[in-house]
Order: C-alpha cells, then structure tokens, then sequence
C-alpha cells in the first residue's frame, strides 16, 4: 500500500509538471498560428525564427523533464538555423506535432492531475467543516448537491474516497500517457546522427578511466607513504628490541610500546585507506545512513532528507557518497557557511542529489575547489551535475545519476 501511495504521489507530480510545460505550449502553439497566418502578408517571416526557438527550447525542457522522471529521452541533432531548413528537418516537424498533442491532450491530463488531490482533501474533510458553510452551498467539489444533514455531509466524504481511488488506480497510466507522446516524438528519430551521442560517451568512458587511475594513485601513494613506513618502523623496532632483550630488557620494552603504536597507526591508515576504496557504512547502513554519518562529522551544522526507497547500485551509490562527502569537505573549508543541507531522492530509476549551503559563494570549477573532480565522478555513470553558486551564495549543487550504473 505504501508502495501505491507512494507511486501515486509521484505520478501527481509528474502530470503537474507537465501542465506546466502544457502551458507554455499552448503559449508557443498560439506564437506559431499567428506567424503562420502573418507569413501570408510577409510580417511572418521576422516572427517566424522566434516562433521556432520557442519551440525547441520548450522541446529541451520537456526532455528534461521526462529525464528527470525516467529513462533520458536523446535529443536529435540540432535542427537548421535557416527556417526553410528547420521547416524541412524532420525532427522540427515532430516537435510542431509533440506541441499540438501536448497543448491539448497533455494539458487536459495535467489539469486532471491537478485538481484531483484539491478535490480529494476538499470533499474528504468536508464532514469536518460542513456546518460552517455558508447556508445552501453545494457539499461536493463538482458542484452538486446540498448538505442538509450529517447524512449528506457523509455522502460527500464517501466522494473523496472516490477520488482518492482514482488517484491511486489511475494516476499513474495518466502520467505515462501524458509522457507517451514526449518519449515518441522529441526522442532523436532513425534519421538522426548518433555520432555526437557517441563522441559524448567517448569522453565520458575517457574520464571515468582518468578517474580510475587518478584513484589508484591516490591508494598507492597511501599505501606507500603512510601504511608501508609504519610497517617498516614496526619491524625495526621488532629488530632493535630483540637485541636489547638480553642486554636491557626495559629498553626493550620500550622498543615494543613504539612497535606496538606503530602498528595501531599503520592498521589506522589500511582502514582509512579501505574506507576511501568503498566505504562499509554503505554496506551496513544504505545510502541514507551513510549520508547522515557524513553529516554528523561535517563542521558546518548539516541536515539530511534522504528518500530513497530502493537501493541503487553500489557503483552509484559509492559515487553520490564521494560526492556529497567532496562537496560538505569544500562547505567546510572555503564557503563561509553557518549551515548546509543534503537532500537525496530516488524517483523514475534516477538518483538526484542536491547539496546547499548559506556561505558566500563565487564556487569556480577551476578554483581548486574539487569540482572538477565531482564532475568527472558524475560524467563517469552518465550522470549531470549542475552548479549555482553566485556571489554572495547560495550555493547549490546539484547531481542526477542513473540508479542502475
């Protein structure tokens, strides 16, 4: 049930979005009827490329959108700045039919998704308050009917289990339908050249491999500098002491208290080290915990809202840990800030992370700050990271993985 529930929730969220974007497609359908018709007279034609870059960049925040929601809808490649060119593309054509769909049907569909949670609450609770409405109002939502008793009163709370039901049976294919038409059209067609798709993934996989030898550097220069040195004055300690025994057993003892804090160091920096390899408390505790436990040794007051109801692989789940752990060390260090909050929440088979804080801002990539180094991380599993971080702040960032990398 709670599962329901929960995907019911979600769905409301996704048809809201879309009446958004609806909106401003009925907007950008009534731009292109008016530049169609003004071409007639010539007038068109300055209207016309405004018209058409309405309307692919409505067509990118749909993609977007649907992105954030599920699998990631490929863009086509870039349509014709010409606008003979861009009327012949294939791809503008079925952005021009996405629109009239979605500015009808979608819009319909969102208003649906809505008003039905209004409707719901409204006539669940109207039992509570019915007494204090105003004499011969109509007891339900969709203007019918009279209260005149506890009797009615309870007939419209019975309408809000209705809706309520709706929402839970249905909620979910109204989203998939409003979506249906965005993931056919908008999506890169069989004509499209796939190559920049392909040269994208080519830099990504050449930065998850500098990722991965930059890591084994990391390990190896702590192995050799820390956890070897240790073990190698560990053993001439040993040594020294067993010279001593015969000779002067309480320097020898002394020998092998220092042997003895040696190798506590040494064990120290091998658990350092494999906590920096992937860390058990992902293992033990899940994202979530794992995410409150670098909250809680965060200098800067820290909060956590973690919402992910199924794990995801260990691969992500590893990288969002490095990169809100990357992201609270550069809080604490260069931002200034009096509090920061990570947020983490796993909707559609994606993973989105959103770190803030209250610090001054001005966070460059080339700064030093590690940024660069969060986003070859993210680039590695095909994920986004986006950064906000204006002078004064706040700064935002934040992170969308596939969950299943």
């Amino acid at each position: 049930m709670a599962r329901a529930v929960s995907a019911s929730l979600s769905a409301l969220g996704h048809l809201a979005g879309g009446f958004g974007t609806a909106l401003l497609a009925l907007a950008t359908l009534a731009v292109l009827g008016v530049s169609a018709v003004a071409c007639l007279v010539g007038v068109g034609l300055l209207v016309a490329p405004l018209a058409l870059r309405m309307l692919h960049a409505l067509a990118r925040r749909e993609r977007r959108r649907l992105g954030r929601w599920g699998p990631e809808v490929v863009a086509p490649r870039p349509a014709p700045h010409g606008l003979r060119g861009a009327v012949r593309d294939p791809g503008t054509r079925r952005e021009a039919g996405w629109l009239v769909v979605h500015a009808t049907c979608g819009s319909l569909l969102g208003l649906a998704g809505v008003l039905l949670p209004f409707a719901a609450a409204r006539d669940l609770t109207f039992p509570l308050w019915w007494q204090l409405a105003p004499h011969g109002s109509t007891s339900t939502s969709i203007g019918i009917g009279t209260a005149n008793s506890w009797l009615d009163a309870l007939a419209a709370g019975l309408l809000g289990v209705g809706w309520v039901a709706i929402i839970l049976g249905l909620a979910s294919g109204m989203a998939a339908l409003q979506a249906r038409p965005g993931r056919r059209l908008l999506a890169a067609g069989a004509e499209t050249d796939l190559s920049l798709r392909v040269a994208e993934l080519t830099a990504t996989r050449a930065a998850a491999l500098d990722a991965h030898a930059t890591e084994l550097r990391r390990i190896e220069r702590s192995l050799h500098d820390g956890s070897q040195n240790r073990l190698v004055s560990v053993t001439v300690l040993i040594g020294a002491a067993r010279r001593q025994v015969a000779r002067d057993p309480a320097a020898a003892d002394e020998l092998l208290e220092r042997a003895q804090a040696a190798a506590e160091q040494a064990l120290a920096e091998l658990r350092t080290v494999a906590r920096g390899i992937l860390p058990p408390v992902l293992a033990d505790r899940g994202l979530g915990g794992a995410l409150s436990g670098l909250a809680a040794d965060c200098a800067v007051p820290c909060t956590t809202d973690v919402d992910v109801p199924q794990r995801c692989a260990a691969s992500v789940e590893a990288t969002a840990y490095f990169v809100v752990a990357e992201a609270l060390t550069n809080i604490a260090k260069h931002s200034g800030a009096r509090h920061c909050a990570v947020t983490a929440v796993g909707r559609g088979g994606r993973l989105r992370l959103r770190v803030e804080d209250d610090g001054r801002g001005g966070a460059l990539e080339d700064g030093g700050s590690g940024l660069t180094g969060i986003r070859r991380r993210v680039a590695a599993l095909d994920g986004t990271l986006d950064v906000a971080s204006p002078p004064g702040g706040p700064t935002i960032l934040e992170v969308d993985l596939p969950c299943g990398s």
